[in-house]
């Protein structure tokens, strides 16, 4: 028999991922992988490592939508990819693209996000 996994019983974790382009979210879903700001790379690497699950919902700026979301496959490592055309990037991790569909913020609309004062997520 095989011993459960060491992250088995660890939280699962979500972020909405705000992309300032959908041709971002495409190349995304195509090569499976993203990139984002240093300054989101400590949390998101922490959550990989002490989470069993990292779900990231991917919505871009100013779409009042949901793009789809996907499941964090790897750490954010220091390699950077030339996909992302803006400076400001940090490192390239793997995600695994769960779902691709548009789904306007109203649909969830009833979820609130109890980390930033009840509001809703969006």
């Amino acid at each position: 028999s095989k011993s459960p996994s060491p992250r088995q019983n660890m939280p699962v974790r979500y972020f909405i991922m705000k992309s300032s382009s959908l041709q971002n979210i495409e190349i995304s879903q195509q090569k499976g992988i993203w990139s984002t700001t240093p300054s989101n790379e400590r949390k998101l690497n922490g959550a990989f490592w002490e989470s069993s699950m990292v779900y990231l919902i991917f919505s871009v700026q100013g779409s009042r939508h949901f793009q789809g979301f996907a499941r964090m496959g790897s750490s954010i490592g220091f390699e950077k990819s030339q996909d992302w055309g803006s400076a400001g990037f940090g490192g390239v991790f793997k995600v695994e693209w769960i779902r691709k569909e548009s789904i306007p913020f109203q649909f969830a609309h009833h979820l609130l996000n109890p980390w930033n004062d009840n509001k809703k997520v969006q």
